[in-house]
């Protein structure tokens, strides 16, 4: 049966997660686990629970735990990696410098500095593990759960021959929204998403034959529902359609949303809907400080129940029974969305059986929403460059083109504040050890400069004339 490694096996939450998944379905009876992470502190409580719960729940399988990333791909049959560099700790980094810079992030692990540097700290690890695979491994499909998705899979698409894809649960999740919102069961709604990751755009919802946008945005019209979805209703009712982010995600990855307090207290009040300032590393810190204190796996029920939202168990088991599967899933664009450069990575509709992947060709997005997607795609594929190249100048000019740093921020200031991230992350860094940013010192103007004597731009020639024009 299936040989799984399970590399990052101590995230305590979603690893735990997966893992009951795996031992819930049927298909992957017999198979082989293999629990690895750096250290043993997290994996073997890790290791312990998952025995927990094949032994209570009776089921035929096997699980290993150890330090030694390359024994846990020896001749693995599927990859899941859920790593993150640097922790919280870093995590802390991420969110706090553009903070005080004037950069409020709410998640920080996708967009803006916080997401650049996320990249920064994960593709390298990524590289090791996808060299490793192309040599224990080679026939093994890769799942990707590292943020942030679309950089880290751009990244381990430049992988030769290497089978990967990386799951997020951001369509599948908004699809239970949708189906509130649209007043039907999810179950009988025909859609069809594709973009990028966290900012997939559902092109069609159909309810047997009719079209629900609709009702969708006539509700969206009303208070009641407006006020669940502030930002994701905005871009709707701007740019034509709804998004597979959320408030905190998706007001992260636009200017219009957090450049200042105005934007933030008309679209990010409501705690409760996850658009305050830094949920998502406050969320982390807590967790973290939580189970420095307990063990949550030894209070944790091994029960089974129904499978999670998670794509992973589905697409094993569609690639050892046959029975097809239909997932939203991250891969390298190679022509799927004609409108999006080759070689970026895209999340469309993927089916699944005993050949492996097969993504769905989209064509053209509608050009107001390759247009949103390009501002976020420009920055992954600088941050990208950024940590082949180890070159620190592509790491600044990446934020800077980041949509919410630039809507606050001068370049002196973004490149003050990739110094100082550069340095306070260097440890977890190491394509830019021994680099700086270089100086750009600021330039002192008098008040009374002559302009120097070069022939004057044709433009302002012109503007020049007809001020003159205007004053007469």
């Amino acid at each position: 049966m299936a040989e799984i490694a399970m590399i990052g096996a101590g995230s305590l939450v979603f690893c735990k997660t997966l893992m009951a998944d795996f031992l819930s379905t049927k298909a992957l009876e017999g198979s082989e686990y293999r629990l690895m992470a750096l250290t043993h502190t997290r994996l073997d409580k890790m290791h312990d629970f998952v025995k927990r719960m094949i032994r209570d729940n009776k089921i035929k399988a096997t699980v290993t735990a150890t330090t030694d990333r390359r024994e846990a791909l020896k001749d693995a049959d599927y990859v899941v990696i859920m790593l993150q560099a640097g922790g919280v700790a870093e995590f802390k980094q991420d969110y706090e410098i553009p903070l005080k810079y004037g950069v409020d992030q709410c998640i920080a692990d996708t967009m803006g500095p916080g997401g650049v540097f996320r990249a920064m700290r994960h593709i390298p690890k990524l590289l090791e593990i996808a060299r490793d695979v192309q040599e224990l491994c080679p026939n093994a499909i890769v799942f990707n759960y590292a943020n942030p998705m679309a950089m880290c899979c751009w990244a381990l698409g430049r992988v030769p021959d290497l089978q990967f894809v990386g799951l997020c649960h951001g369509v599948q999740t908004t699809m239970d929204l949708i189906a509130s919102y649209a007043g039907v069961p999810k179950a009988e709604i025909d859609f069809l998403c594709a973009g990028i990751n966290h900012m997939g755009w559902f092109l069609k919802l159909h309810h047997k034959g009719r079209d629900l946008y609709p009702i969708l945005k006539a509700n969206f019209e009303k208070p009641g529902y407006y006020v669940n979805e502030k930002v994701r209703a905005e871009v709707m009712r701007h740019f034509g359609y709804f998004m597979t982010e959320s408030t905190g995600h998706l007001s992260e990855y636009l200017p219009y949303f957090r450049k200042n307090k105005k934007a933030l207290d008309l679209y990010c009040d409501e705690p409760s809907f996850g658009g305050e300032t830094g949920a998502y590393y406050k969320y982390c810190a807590m967790l973290a400080e939580k189970f420095a204190k307990t063990d949550p796996l030894s209070i944790e029920s091994t029960k089974l129940g129904p499978r999670s939202a998670e794509y992973c168990s589905h697409i094993i088991e569609a690639k050892e029974t046959g029975v097809v599967f239909r997932l939203n899933g991250n891969v390298r664009n190679d022509g799927y969305i004609t409108n999006l450069p080759n070689g970026c990575c895209v999340e469309v509709p993927i089916y699944v059986d005993r050949l492996g992947l097969h993504p769905t060709v989209i064509g053209n997005l509608p050009p107001q929403c390759a247009a949103l997607n390009m501002t976020n795609v420009l920055v992954q594929g600088l941050a990208v460059e950024a940590s082949f190249t180890g070159d620190p100048e592509l790491v600044m000019q990446a934020i800077a083109l980041d949509p919410l740093t630039a809507s606050v921020l001068t370049l002196d200031e973004i490149r003050k504040m990739t110094a100082e991230m550069l340095e306070a992350e260097k440890t977890y860094l190491p394509q830019f050890a021994g680099k700086k940013l270089r100086p750009v010192p600021a330039i002192s103007i008098p008040k009374n400069v002559k302009r120097a004597e070069v022939p004057l731009d044709p433009a302002l020639a012109i503007a020049n004339r007809f001020g003159q024009l205007a004053k007469a």
